[in-house]
Parts: C-alpha cells; sequence; structure tokens
C-alpha cells in the first residue's frame, strides 16, 4: 500500500544555504536553532546528490541515486532533517535535471556509455548526436592536438588515462596499438578547442563539462529523480527548486510529470522572465525563484532620469576608445551574434543539420530547395531577434517568433527570393508543417539553442559589456531601463498576488553577480550622476594606467559598491569580467598583457590611493545607501510571494559574482545592525501571521500625499501589515525632506512591529513614521 501523502505545505520564508565540503549538513544542522530563531520557516538546500569531488557548488551531479558523501552522506541529510524538524523548520532542495557532469571516472552511467556506445541501456539519458562524428562521442579534454600530446595518453589495463582523466575501453581493445586503439573507441579524445565547432552532445550553455540530459525520456526521469522522490515521501524533504528548465526538450511536460510523481509539492522553477514576460500559466508550479521580483524591487529605488544622465556621461567617459556597451539593444545584439558564431557554433550546426532534413524529407514543395547555409541564416537570424529565453508548447509561438522578427530576419539576405527560407523556418517552428518526428525535434533544438544564447549572451556577455549601472545587468533586468515605477511595482505585485501568490522572491542569490547590498549602493548613484562623473573625472587624471575606459568605469563603481575593497577580491571579479565580456580578453583566448594591466591597474587605482575617494564619497552617501538596503530587504520580506533569504543577507552582505558570493559565512552573523533587526521582525511576522502574507492574503497599494509623496512606498498585508519605505532619499533630502507629507494608514491602530511602543493611526506625518530608520514595518493591534 502507498502511504498517504501529507498536503502540500507553502513555506512562509525560505533561507538559502550554499553546501559545500567546507560547510556540510552537520555545519548546517549546527546552524539550525539560530535559522529557526530568525523566523524562517525552511532551509533551502544547494543540491544534494553526489556531485564531483571538491565541487563548491553541487550543480555537477554523477550520480542521482545517491546523497554526496563529502556532505555526510544520506545519513547525514536526514539527520539535518531531524534537527530541522525538532526545531520546526523543513527542508527544500534544489535539483539538477537539465544536466550531469561530463566526468566519467565518477559518472558511472556516463562511463558505461563510453564503455559500450549507443547500444548502453544508459545512451538514452544523454542528448548524444551519434549520427554525427563518424558515431563517436567527443570528449574535449587534450590540451592541443592529439599529434601533439599524443605521448601523455596511455593504456593502463582495460582503461586509458590522460593526465587526471581516466576513460573506459570498449572490449577487446586494449592490445591495439594507439592511435587504432582510439579509433576503435565509442569516443574520441580531442583537444579542448573542438569543442567550440565539433561537439556532438548537447551540453549547459557552452560548458562542455556539463552534459545535457534527457529527462524527457520516462525512464530517465525515474532513475535520476527516484532519491529524490523517496526523501520528499518520507517527509526528509518538503519541497523543490528545479534548475534551468529551459534547458529540457519540453518543460511543460517535465513540470507535469514532476508535480504527478511529488504529489504536488511546493516547487519553483529557476525560470528566468524577460521584461513583460509571464509565465506560462499552465505550469504546475508555485512560480519561479524570484529574478523577476528582484528586476521589480531593484528599480523601485533606481532614478530614472538620473540612470539616463549616468549613461550619457558614461559615453562621454568610453566613447573615446569603444563604441560597444553606449547602447543597450545594440550592444545585446552584437553579443547574440557573437556567441552564436563562437560559443554555440556546434549546437548551431546541429540545429541546422535537423532543419535541412525536415525539409528534405518532406513531401511539401515548399520546404524543398532550401539550402544548408540559407537555413543556418534564418535560423541565426530568428533566434538573435527572440526577445525571451525560449518558445513553450503550451504557450502561442507566434507570440515569441514574430511576424515582425521574421521581416527582419530576411533582411540578413541579399537575394529576396532566398529569404524565404525564414518563412520556411519559421512555419516549421510554429508547427505549420506538422509534428513528424524532425519538425519535432527542431522546435525543441530551437527552443534549447534559444536558452543557452539568451543566458550566454546576455547574462554572460552583454551585461560585461554595457556598464553604465552595474546594479542593473543582473539576471532578468533591463539595463536598457533600470528604474521601474511605484505604480508598475504595485500592479506587478498585484499580479503575483493573484497569479502566483506562493512563488518565490529573491535580492541576493548564489548566481547574482553583486550582492543586494552592493545593488542598493549602486543605485544611489542615479540620485548624483554629475556627482560620480566628476569624481571619476578627478580619479582617472590622478592614475591614468586603466587599460581601457570601459573597464575602468566598471572597477570604480565596483568599489563603490563593495565599499572599502579587498583587493584580491576586487581583482578576481575583474577579471572574471573583462573574460565574460570578451573585448580584448576571455576564457579560451587569454591575453595575459591585457589581464596584467588590468590586475595592475586594480591594485594601483580602484584599490590604490585613488581609490580612497570613492570609499569617502561612498561614506559621504552613507545614509541614502542605508536607506537602500532597508528598503530592498523590507520590500522583499512582505511583498507577495515566499521570500528566500540567501546565507549571510540577513545582516548587511557585501558580495561580487561567484564564487565571492558562495564563501561560507558565520551563524549568527558577528554584527546583525538594523538590517538584520529588521529581518528577523519581518520574518518573525510571516511566521506568526502566515495568513496575512500567504496564498489567500490580499495585497493593498498605499498612497502618501504631500510634497514628497512619490519618495514613500507603501502597501497594506491583508488590512494587517503595513510596509513603508524611503525611495530616492538623496533626491528626497534635496527637495527639503517629507514636511507635511502624509500616509493614510488603513483603519485601526498599528504598532512598529520592532517598536511596539510606537503607535500609529489614520494620517501619520511620514517624518515621525520613519524617526528612526527610513523604513517603518507595522502591524495592526486595534480596530
Amino acid at each position: 500500500m502507498t502511504r498517504e501523502r501529507p498536503a502540500p505545505l507553502v513555506p512562509t520564508a525560505t533561507y538559502r544555504l550554499q553546501l559545500q565540503p567546507a560547510f556540510p549538513f552537520a555545519a548546517a544542522a549546527a546552524a539550525v536553532p539560530y535559522l529557526a530563531s530568525l523566523g524562517v520557516s525552511h532551509l533551502h538546500l544547494s543540491p544534494v546528490l553526489q556531485a564531483v569531488p571538491g565541487s563548491a557548488h553541487g550543480y555537477d551531479v554523477v550520480d542521482h541515486a545517491r546523497v554526496r558523501d563529502e556532505l555526510g552522506g544520506e545519513e547525514g541529510l536526514r539527520a539535518l532533517a531531524r534537527t530541522a524538524h525538532e526545531h520546526g523548520l523543513g527542508l527544500i532542495a534544489d535539483i539538477v535535471p537539465n544536466h550531469m557532469a561530463m566526468a566519467p571516472r565518477h559518472n558511472r552511467a556516463l562511463w558505461e556509455v563510453l564503455r559500450e556506445g549507443p547500444k548502453s541501456p544508459y545512451a538514452r539519458w544523454f542528448d548524444i548526436d551519434w549520427e554525427a562524428q563518424g558515431g563517436q562521442l567527443l570528449v574535449p579534454v587534450l590540451g592541443g592536438p592529439l599529434g601533439d600530446v599524443i605521448g601523455d595518453l596511455r593504456v593502463d589495463g582495460d582503461v586509458l588515462r590522460y593526465h587526471d582523466h581516466v576513460f573506459p575501453l570498449r572490449e577487446g581493445t586494449e592490445d591495439l596499438p594507439l592511435p587504432q586503439l582510439l579509433d576503435a573507441q565509442w569516443y574520441r579524445p580531442v583537444w579542448w578547442r573542438l569543442a567550440r565547432t565539433e561537439l556532438n552532445y548537447r551540453r549547459f550553455f557552452s560548458i562542455s563539462e556539463l552534459i545535457g540530459v534527457r529527462v524527457e525520456d520516462p525512464e530517465v526521469f525515474d532513475a535520476t529523480h527516484g532519491l529524490i522522490l523517496k526523501l520528499l515521501d518520507e517527509g526528509v524533504l518538503d519541497g523543490l527548486r528545479v534548475d534551468h528548465p529551459d534547458g529540457l526538450a519540453d518543460p511543460d511536460a517535465y513540470l507535469r510529470r514532476l508535480h504527478e510523481a511529488s504529489g504536488g509539492r511546493w516547487t519553483v522553477v529557476e525560470k528566468i522572465l524577460s521584461d513583460g514576460e509571464h509565465l506560462p500559466p499552465s505550469w504546475p508550479v508555485a512560480g519561479t525563484t524570484g529574478y523577476d521580483a528582484l528586476r521589480h524591487i531593484d528599480g523601485l529605488f533606481a532614478d530614472p532620469a538620473g540612470a539616463d544622465e549616468l549613461l550619457a556621461a558614461y559615453r562621454r567617459f568610453a566613447a573615446p576608445q569603444t563604441d560597444r556597451g553606449g547602447d543597450w539593444a545594440a550592444t545585446a545584439r552584437r553579443a547574440a551574434y557573437s556567441v552564436l558564431t563562437h560559443e554555440l557554433a556546434a549546437e548551431v550546426d546541429r540545429l541546422t543539420r535537423v532543419a535541412h532534413r525536415a525539409c528534405a524529407g518532406s513531401s511539401e514543395p515548399a520546404l524543398r530547395d532550401r539550402a544548408p547555409w540559407a537555413l543556418r541564416t534564418a535560423l541565426q537570424e530568428l533566434l538573435v531577434r527572440l526577445r525571451v529565453y525560449r518558445p513553450y508548447t503550451s504557450v502561442d509561438a507566434s507570440s515569441v517568433i514574430t511576424e515582425q522578427a521574421a521581416e527582419q530576419a530576411k533582411q540578413a539576405f541579399l537575394v529576396p527570393e532566398e529569404g524565404g527560407a525564414v518563412d520556411v523556418v519559421r512555419d516549421l517552428l510554429l508547427g505549420r508543417y506538422g509534428d513528424g518526428p524532425d519538425q519535432v525535434e527542431l522546435r525543441a533544438r530551437f527552443a534549447q539553442t534559444a536558452s543557452a544564447l539568451r543566458a550566454k549572451s546576455v547574462e554572460d556577455t552583454a551585461f560585461y559589456r554595457y556598464v553604465p549601472l552595474l546594479s542593473a545587468t543582473e539576471v532578468g533586468g533591463e539595463p536598457g531601463a533600470p528604474a521601474v515605477s511605484p505604480a508598475d511595482f504595485h500592479a506587478y505585485c498585484a499580479r503575483v498576488q493573484r497569479d502566483w501568490p506562493a512563488t518565490g522572491t529573491v535580492v541576493s542569490t548564489h548566481d547574482t553577480k553583486r550582492s543586494a547590498d552592493v545593488r542598493a549602493a549602486l543605485a544611489v548613484l542615479t540620485e548624483c550622476p554629475e556627482r560620480w562623473a566628476e569624481l571619476l573625472d578627478t580619479v582617472t587624471r590622478a592614475d591614468e594606467g586603466a587599460p581601457d575606459a570601459q573597464l575602468a568605469w566598471a572597477a570604480w563603481q565596483t568599489v563603490f559598491g563593495l565599499g572599502p575593497a579587498d583587493p584580491e577580491r576586487v581583482r578576481e571579479a575583474l577579471l572574471k569580467h573583462v573574460r565574460e565580456a570578451g573585448l580584448y580578453t576571455s576564457w579560451t583566448e587569454q591575453e595575459p598583457p591585457y589581464e596584467e594591466a588590468v590586475a595592475a591597474f586594480v591594485a594601483a587605482g580602484p584599490c590604490g590611493v585613488p581609490g580612497e575617494r570613492i570609499t569617502a564619497f561612498r561614506e559621504e552617501l552613507a545614509e541614502h545607501i542605508r536607506a537602500n538596503v532597508l528598503g530592498t530587504a523590507l520590500v522583499q520580506l512582505t511583498m507577495p510571494g515566499v521570500p528566500d533569504v540567501y546565507q549571510g543577507t540577513e545582516a548587511e552582505y557585501r558580495a561580487l559574482v561567484d564564487p565571492d558570493n558562495r564563501r561560507p559565512v558565520s551563524f549568527p552573523p558577528a554584527d546583525p545592525g538594523d538590517k538584520g533587526a529588521l529581518t528577523a521582525a519581518a520574518l518573525r511576522l510571516r511566521r506568526k501571521r502566515p495568513e496575512v502574507f500567504g496564498t489567500s492574503a490580499t495585497y493593498e497599494p498605499l498612497t502618501a500625499e504631500g510634497p514628497a509623496a512619490d519618495h514613500c512606498l507603501a502597501f497594506a498585508r491583508s488590512g494587517q501589515a503595513v510596509t513603508a519605505v524611503t525611495r530616492l532619499s538623496r533626491r528626497l533630502a534635496q527637495s527639503g525632506g517629507w514636511r507635511d507629507t502624509v500616509l493614510a494608514l488603513p483603519p485601526g491602530r498599528w504598532a512598529d512591529a520592532q517598536d511596539p511602543a510606537r503607535e500609529f493611526a489614520g494620517h501619520t506625518r511620514v517624518s515621525e513614521l520613519f524617526e528612526r530608520l527610513p523604513v517603518a514595518l507595522l502591524e495592526r493591534v486595534a480596530e
């Protein structure tokens, strides 16, 4: 008999822990009493399944049937669950359905595929194109062309070794001479640079070390989800975060299968919504992991006019050296073309082969006589013009692959008749030529390639090229329009409460390029763009060592956001910055002289004597930064949705891009400060009054009245809690402060959640409300 599952439980708030060998299950268990006292309802764990040894993140899974040994194994996880339950906490786990580590020595399923080839029972697990490369799976691990490194390859019994890499040998081939032995395998070790153009397996974005998994196959789904589902069924886990569903062949079908298999447990998906895009309404999930909330929260604290002035100042500062990075749309478009023709060239090749097969094998005359080069061009031009990550089977694809985009794509063809390939490809993608195997595969691979392109070209390239305001270059953000008006924010919250009331919300994660507190500081620059431009003129005159103006602007902003700088952290972040940007150096074509110039500039400039002026300017703006930090925190913790608090961010937390933001933190924080007290107050109120913030709650915008009304953002939850925060506080101070601005509170008497002796009612002077802090959380205490 099947044990009856408990009803799905919606968390009141989650707390994200980055598990790693330096912070295993036992360390998480030791933090449980503190985290329970903080007020969260669930711990949100990074991936817990067996990963590559030493992995600092766990997204490189090698065995879905084992809990990671380095974290304490399954018993360690169960012990953590028992400790959490004793303190009233549950566990949410991060799962990785899209990919596994391309590490045969650790990945048994992959090992068997390399040994037995396409006949292996595990061959269906991986998205491999066996028709390409002569039926051999390319393994891009060699340090140079085979002829240069063949002396480093050696046979050791029934395995092939290359430095730290170990591969199985096909039965009966171990005694062959090495060249013939290599030809006889189901795989072919090749120079790592061939991954760009020759690879014949789907990977995660352009990361060859992560191989795509075919969870659309029911048997593969069952094999890769069995342990997680068992832990859910036994009450060890209570919910799931799904990593990167956009990489899957059919996210709609996958999420339906997961929903059914998990008994409808609370599940959020790492779906990045582009500006104006909505989550597919048919998805059986609680919502997203919260990057859409991050974009709306951050936007509240950016001044639109100041952002435009900052952009103009950036163009004056950087334009003499580069025409790239001064226009967001153009920057993103150039990055997309570059990624398609370089990092994703192998993926485009495979997509083109599928499209050509769909055309050549069709009986439809309209599909005939389409050259591969024309189909490739059509595919590329349509991909570049997508404004979202990918189309879905449950959403009308014509709203994503638009007619307007198709007309623009035709301009890439010199001969108009050849531009007809665009219509052919679009019609195939819209399902107008049926649902044959080639058509279905084309739609799936186009969508998968689209999501990889968006991630690589926008998140990992354009965000590092377009740097007028670094806080706006965040996942899910819209750098070309960083500000969000209060009216738009309220509309967003009302929609979330109506459609996705249990969705996740975040402001800092293990993937954010800058923590919320760093971004909160940077947003203040939109309130004083002229001062920032003047300051940069001063510091750049004091130090002319910047290798390029674009990098200099980003470096000075990095130090401003971070505060008193650790040179090593800044140097590592900026080296990653220039490699991701790919303008003067990159991960695969590094230019040591340029990178050495970057490091020297960071040490002498932003982290040297000139940088002290940046630090002094930051101190001058400290009260305004504080207003943004506290405002960001309180809005996230009380708006519709389930807030996820990233480790250490209950106190002020300044971190740069990974791995800087994945360092272990201390529990409790040494100095929680005002942010820590505010966070605890909000979380405890949510735990005490879940109905006020939950799925049946209400959201009501509150409007201030008076000369500074636009600087007060306020809302009520279920008529029982009120959030009020200060926005654009420097502009507020310049205009004369709050003066007689008032906020009309809903009926009843209201107490400050942090200082209950402070009570308010009716039309309350905002200056009194914000007398102690630039934010206020109120709880209704009487009719």
